[in-house]
């Protein structure tokens, strides 16, 4: 296509840049995001996430704890390249947040921690990003914290993520030592401006007590990049070297094709390193143009793929990756248009409702703030305003060129809460509450109990729940009591069993026949339920199968145990008749029903129960202490490392010994030990316990 660009649109597709900051937890995103918005002209004052001032933290519960809890969108420019910034979460229990954001960007930044290194989040991003294809820098902050080492941050890049890290830059110094860095492919030393908080930079030739260093570390590079990049290995063997030009070039194609993660250096907080950030993610990271086109499946069709090229000149196809309320302008959806033109005043198709509906808004996003706009064009990440029927994972189109792009896949919940109205005025709003939270928060749900009548919310740990409680009372004023978190076990099989589910009955006065036998079986943990229909269409057509399957997953949201959410379970369906004249839908939905929970009765039901990676950094003093209390806690201890803040010890311990262990781990260590604690698997809970349970 000779040029993919509208004539209504300022920047052009190799102009623009969708990129996410991601790391651990207190690796420095936001602050780092903050400063790339500063430096563009996009702020005027420096906001800080330790005085709560920082722009992309704008809820009130984030500039209280200090940490990013939602995904905040932005755009500016830099070198008239506009970028368009998605600054996520590092605390596990927004996971959420990184997963859909990475859904939809080109691009990322992963930020590591000088002295911490490869930290656990830091491997959940990561694996996130590989999942979706996401080319990615590196960089390693904080390099003026005492302890800082920045070739071990790259080692453990390699080593723990498997990513081809390859420094472009090296620190000048570390610690109290760190003056500025030095930029392998420029052959440039950059110094920073106290003064000027950074904005004033010095540019000069490499000074000598560094030139060494930088002369071996560049020509790692080259050699490096020459091993991967065809090209550039022509142009080495022609000239023994590579110059600037051509080494940005192919460093860009190596990050394109995710051979390469190019390493960057700074200090967020102490303004160092952020505009040749800024430079790489122009020079390095691919625009719209540079990465694959946008797949999908036809919606009446899902065995034939459509293709979308990233042009304003091709039918729409949009993903919406996250529903927000603004308390203004009410439901916000954040989208990423991959082709076309999205236009206010026009209608669109979704193509998981067959539903038309009309973009009556569109607005720009800067972290809490909107600018109303009137198009969005291919490559761009906007927000439509009150289109209410939308969820997350939607997309919408042109209804005459249909498409479903791939929709992006949410953990599971590990924790649950009940919480209940104060009075019952406040049912109804505590209701409407949490029916719109669960449509902004896809890892969040509620349900009613049936047997206590109690409403149960569902999340992905303690900290993700208290945010939850603490915006029903604040955003939505509604007035409640919550409970205790409780873990959200599961419910699976040992073993094997076949039953046959008979369904004749009068209903309305019409005899209605269902008949047909299944077997279930265990899967391997964590792959989710799987229906197999193992029976001709010829003889069972597909508005049986659909109704079978609708019944199927309604017996395995009931458990036979404790009445939890069964899972990782295959139900093959291997015989069915069909009556000529009498049998029906309903018949065969109750039928499949009836099999399947005498078969799970007969298949050795077991109650599982959430592992969690946890990571716990102490002092070696305290170290016998806390692997003790660990143990107590039915913990496996699975890796133990020393580096210069300690010993860094890894287990998997059950969800359900884990509440209030922050408290514990810092009486046991007079408050100088951290953790961090992840959803790792599902395991089958010990008799010992089991039976403690059913004392309960």
């Amino acid at each position: 296509m000779s040029n993919p660009n509208a004539e209504g649109r300022e920047h052009p597709l190799n102009m623009i840049r969708n990129i996410g900051i991601v790391a651990h937890i207190d690796a420095g995103k936001t602050t780092t995001s903050e400063r790339i918005l500063f430096y563009s002209g996009k702020l005027h004052r420096l906001g800080e996430v330790h005085h709560g001032t920082a722009t992309m933290d704008w809820m009130e519960q984030e500039r209280e704890r200090g940490i990013t809890i939602t995904s905040a969108a932005t755009t500016t420019f830099w070198k008239e390249v506009q970028i368009n910034l998605i600054d996520t979460p590092g605390h596990v229990d927004f996971t959420v947040e990184v997963e859909r954001s990475l859904r939809v960007l080109d691009g990322v930044v992963g930020v590591f921690c000088a002295v911490a290194g490869v930290q656990p989040q830091s491997e959940t991003v990561w694996r996130q990003a590989k999942k979706y294809k996401v080319p990615g820098l590196a960089f390693v902050n904080k390099s003026d914290r005492t302890g800082a080492n920045f070739e071990r941050a790259v080692q453990q890049m390699k080593d723990k993520l498997g990513l081809p890290a390859i420094p472009i830059q090296i620190p000048m110094g570390a610690g109290e030592d760190f003056l500025g860095l030095i930029d392998l492919v420029e052959e440039k030393a950059y110094f920073f401006d106290d003064e000027s908080l950074g904005a004033k930079v010095r540019i000069e030739g490499i000074p000598a007590d560094f030139a060494d260093e930088a002369e071996a570390a560049r020509s790692e590079l080259i050699e490096s990049v020459a091993e991967m990049d065809e090209e550039a290995l022509d142009q080495f063997m022609e000239e023994a070297t590579l110059s600037a030009a051509q080494l940005k070039a192919a460093i860009r194609r190596l990050t394109a094709s995710q051979h390469m993660v190019g390493v960057l250096v700074g200090s967020a907080l102490k303004n160092k390193g952020v505009q040749p950030l800024l430079d790489a993610i122009v020079a390095y990271l691919p625009s719209p143009l540079d990465v694959p086109p946008a797949k999908g499946l036809h919606p009446k069709d899902e065995s034939k793929e459509v293709v979308r090229e990233a042009s304003d000149h091709e039918p729409l196809a949009g993903l919406v990756f996250k529903i927000a309320t603004d308390p203004y302008m009410g439901q916000i959806a954040f989208i990423r248009v991959y082709s076309g033109q999205l236009d206010k005043a026009t209608n669109v198709y979704n193509s998981r409702t067959g539903k038309r509906e009309r973009v009556m808004r569109l607005v720009r996003l800067h972290a809490n703030s909107r600018e109303e706009i009137d198009t969005l064009y291919a490559g761009e990440i906007g927000g439509i305003v009150g289109m209410k029927e939308l969820v997350t994972g939607d997309t919408l189109c042109s209804e005459k060129a249909p498409i479903v792009l791939e929709t992006i896949e949410f953990p599971e919940c590990v924790i649950a809460m009940s919480v209940e109205p104060k009075s019952s005025a406040d049912k109804e709003s505590l209701m409407s509450a949490l029916k719109q939270l669960s449509q902004e928060d896809p890892t969040f749900n509620y349900r009613i109990d049936e047997e206590s009548g109690q409403t149960i919310m569902n999340g992905m740990g303690e900290l993700h729940l208290e945010i939850l409680r603490d915006r029903l009372l604040r955003e939505f004023k509604v007035q409640a009591r919550a409970g205790k978190p409780m873990v959200a076990y599961r419910e699976s099989i040992g073993g094997s069993a076949e039953a046959r589910g008979e369904f004749d009955r009068e209903i309305a006065g019409k005899r209605q026949i269902g008949d047909l036998t299944l077997k279930v079986s265990p899967k391997e943990r964590g792959t989710g339920n799987e229906i197999k229909i193992s029976v001709s269409k010829n003889i069972l057509d597909q508005e049986y199968r659909t109704a079978i399957e609708d019944g199927l997953k309604d017996a395995l949201v009931t458990g036979m145990v404790k009445h939890f959410p069964m899972t990782d379970i295959l139900v093959e369906i291997t015989s069915a008749e069909v009556h000529p004249t009498d049998s029906t839908e309903l018949a065969f939905r109750s039928a499949a029903h009836l099999a399947i929970r005498e078969a799970l009765q007969n298949a050795s039901p077991q109650l599982l129960e959430p592992i969690m990676n946890v990571e716990v950094l102490c002092p070696e003093e305290h170290m016998g202490d806390v692997m003790a209390d660990l143990s107590s806690r039915r913990g496996k201890i699975r890796d133990m490392e020393a580096n210069e803040e300690g010993q860094k010890i890894a287990a998997d311990v059950p969800l359900a010994e884990l509440f209030g262990y922050t408290t514990t781990l810092r009486s046991l260590s007079k408050g100088r030990a951290s953790q961090s604690m992840e959803p790792q698997t599902y395991a089958v809970v010990p008799d010992e316990v089991m039976a403690a349970l059913n004392t309960y």
